[in-house]
């Protein structure tokens, strides 16, 4: 994984000052990285009859949706408010420099279909809470979550429940 690591540029102070952004474009650019990165996260969900990949906006969208070819799965994205048309559930939550909502359409899992969540980075854990209380809000079972980066000083980890498989590729 460290090869993958070597492909994050870190981006001082963007998009607020105080704040390390990692850049995984270098990463995406390299086909051999990327397919590597994408079989990674998809590891621990095979043959578990995946029927949801939900890639949360906007970078999961680009993970997810390999994830879900990979898989066999539909894919699902988790959108930034007033993004998706309606009918919508939602649900607010803090991240690392402010507030936002997370959006999806209320037909877009099926009570009982198992999901999976994806994201590029868990930073301090909001996005990934607030993405697996969407998808659990339409009755969709979320077998666990892969994100390929997680930046283990904020600790976002400890806002995952505990019996719900965590999948991270990286620690940073």
């Amino acid at each position: 994984m460290q090869a993958l690591l070597d492909l994050v540029r870190d981006v001082p102070d963007f998009p607020r000052p105080g704040i390390m952004f990692k850049d995984i474009t270098p990463l995406l650019a390299d086909a051999a990285a990327f397919a590597a990165c994408i079989d990674a996260l998809c590891e621990p969900w095979r043959g578990r009859d995946i029927g949801a990949v939900c890639g949360i906006e906007s970078r999961g969208f680009i993970f997810g949706a390999a994830m879900a070819r990979a898989l066999g799965a539909g894919f699902v994205p988790l959108r930034k408010a007033g993004k998706l048309p309606p009918p919508v559930v939602g649900v607010d939550y803090g991240l690392e420099y402010g507030l936002d909502r997370l959006e999806i359409g209320t037909h877009a899992v099926a009570p009982g279909e198992k999901a999976v969540i994806v994201d590029d980075v868990l930073a301090t854990g909001g996005t990934l809470e607030a993405a697996r209380r969407l998808v659990e809000r339409l009755g969709a079972e979320v077998v666990g979550a892969s994100v390929a980066i997680e930046l283990a000083g904020l600790n976002g980890r400890a806002r995952w429940p505990g019996h719900v498989p965590l999948h991270v590729l990286i620690q940073s």
